[in-house]
């Protein structure tokens, strides 16, 4: 059923910049250094992409008109007439694109869980009489509906009693909350525990523990760079990284994604220019990218930029949040899987709201690094610590990963299977999938607005629940579903993508360059 939506996204002449595959299984080093999967789609399909774009855009200039003269009403929020001197609150533009376009698919997003969200959940059913403006409850649930939608990759989000009984006996033991930062009345044993345990699991000197995975970045990017720093980003970063990059007050330059020749030439322009006006020496110039990239599903160049880094003498700074626990042989990250040493990444940085079920972030790297960020980090000085039974469940999965609590559950080996099996299934169907094939996150493109809504819909009768993203989180014409794998997912919960008939799809053409390409994602 889910080739019907796709038929037109789906034309085996338009693969571009695809991952080389060989006769014989590639090393891992040389299977990342080629460039990601991007297939662009045909022609006809960015044009129908447009044109249905423009005729919403269309009518919703003609709705407003008929909000003008009275014949519809408005709901959305708006200045009271006292006020229309002022300056607007609200955006026309924002206005005019919540109103017209994303109420019409709203019930797409939102949608309230009332279970455990492990590898299926129960969505509670909602209506609206009023074309989504507003929604009411009708006291039904759709039970069991495959969670495709969570960043649960190793699933340790369940409720078993037996695993949880440690939680349990922390909470117990220090109570829910800290109420207190860590310099004051909420530095607790379990907290310097964890520090070291995840010291430990990255092989590097020191860490440090932040009770937010967002703030980790965006409060701690300003006490490790600022004026008269540079730093180099990738275009397709997290909004946290730009968000810390903003505050820090450094001059931010872009790089296209992934693309070390865009890299290459901002760093030898900082080095040979220097500062704008002055020309003098950048204080420092930092890198900043993401092991995996939680959009596009690709997975970052990291031995490349590691020795761009060395060779111009700048800075790496490594967003774990999606490949901590996800990827490598034993879940320790891209360094492992590129098999690099960690001295080479002088910022690690990762969260626990994904592959460890629970919440907050850490940095990791040399005791310096650690030392300066725990009197200068606000994240680190005026945030409260982290809660302790959250505290616990990170040491637990944890411990279980790296086999110190004595299980051989082996859920990073099974993500690696779930992932490469669905990502084969999805190829074979005939999907223009992006991202790399060891990558959990799976993107499948959709380009129409249409389909977008069409799809999740359709999925959600299947009992099937995913994430659909588009303009403007997206590029207008890369609309897309986003798949999340989980270790906790079995094969049939997978092989429910593919339970119709289908046909294969042609052999791909494969390209053996491994020039770096302009990416245009």
């Amino acid at each position: 059923f889910v080739c019907s939506y796709l038929d037109c996204c789906c034309s085996s002449s338009s693969r571009k910049n695809s991952t080389a595959h060989s006769a014989g299984p590639p090393s891992s080093r040389q299977r990342f250094q080629r460039p990601e999967s991007f297939e662009n789609p045909p022609m006809y399909v960015a044009v129908m992409t447009y044109l249905g774009f423009g005729i919403v855009t269309l009518f919703g200039y003609f709705r407003d008109f008929l909000r003008a003269v009275g014949l519809e009403k408005c709901h959305i929020a708006r200045e009271r007439e006292e006020q229309k001197d002022f300056v607007p609150l609200y955006q026309d533009f924002e206005n005019f694109y919540t109103r017209n376009l994303y109420m019409r698919v709203r019930d797409n997003w939102n949608r309230p869980i009332c279970s455990l969200p492990g590898p299926v959940f129960d969505v509670m059913e909602r209506v609206s009489p009023d074309y989504n403006w507003t929604f009411s409850l009708t006291g039904k649930t759709i039970d069991d509906v495959i969670n495709m939608g969570s960043y649960n990759y190793l699933g340790f989000a369940e409720n078993d009693g037996d695993f949880l009984k440690t939680v349990a006996d922390r909470t117990q033991q220090y109570g829910l909350g800290v109420c207190s930062t860590r310099q004051e009345m909420g530095n607790l044993a379990i907290h310097e525990e964890l520090e070291q345990l995840v010291a430990s699991f990255l092989g590097v000197e020191s860490s440090m523990i932040f009770g937010m995975g967002f703030a980790t970045n965006s409060m701690n990017i300003p006490a490790l760079v600022g004026k008269g720093c540079l730093i180099l980003s990738d275009e397709l970063n997290h909004t946290s990284l730009i968000l810390g990059a903003r505050l820090s007050g450094a001059t931010i330059w872009v790089f296209k994604h992934n693309n070390m020749q865009s890299l290459e030439r901002l760093l030898r322009e900082a080095v040979c220019s220097g500062q704008p006006r002055t020309h003098r020496p950048w204080r420092k110039v930092l890198i900043m990218v993401e092991g995996i990239y939680s959009m596009e599903g690709s997975v970052v160049r990291l031995p490349d930029i590691v020795a761009l880094k060395k060779k111009y003498k700048a800075y790496l700074y490594l967003d774990e949040a999606h490949s901590i626990g996800a990827v490598g042989p034993t879940g320790r990250g891209v360094t492992e899987l590129f098999g690099l040493d960690p001295s080479d990444i002088d910022v690690m940085m990762g969260t626990f709201t994904k592959s460890f079920g629970a919440a907050g972030g850490y940095i990791a790297g040399k005791k310096e690094l650690v030392d300066h960020l725990r009197s200068h980090s606000h994240s680190a000085v005026y945030a409260s610590a982290m809660s302790p039974p959250v505290t616990e469940q990170i040491l637990r999965a944890m411990k279980c990963i790296m086999g110190l609590d004595g299980t051989t559950v082996g859920k990073v080996h099974q993500l690696a299977e779930n992932t490469r099996y669905f990502r084969s299934r999805l190829q074979e169907m005939g999907f223009i999938i992006y991202g790399n094939d060891d990558s959990p996150v799976v993107p499948i493109l959709l380009y129409m607005p249409g389909k977008v809504v069409a799809f999740s819909r359709a999925m959600l009768k299947r009992k099937i629940g995913v994430v659909v993203v588009g303009f403007p989180a997206t590029p207008i014409t890369e609309a897309r579903a986003r798949f999340c794998l989980s270790a906790a997912h079995t094969k049939a919960m997978l092989d429910q993508f593919s339970r119709r008939k289908y046909s294969p799809r042609p052999q791909q053409h494969n390209n053996n360059d491994d020039t770096d390409f302009e990416l245009d994602s």
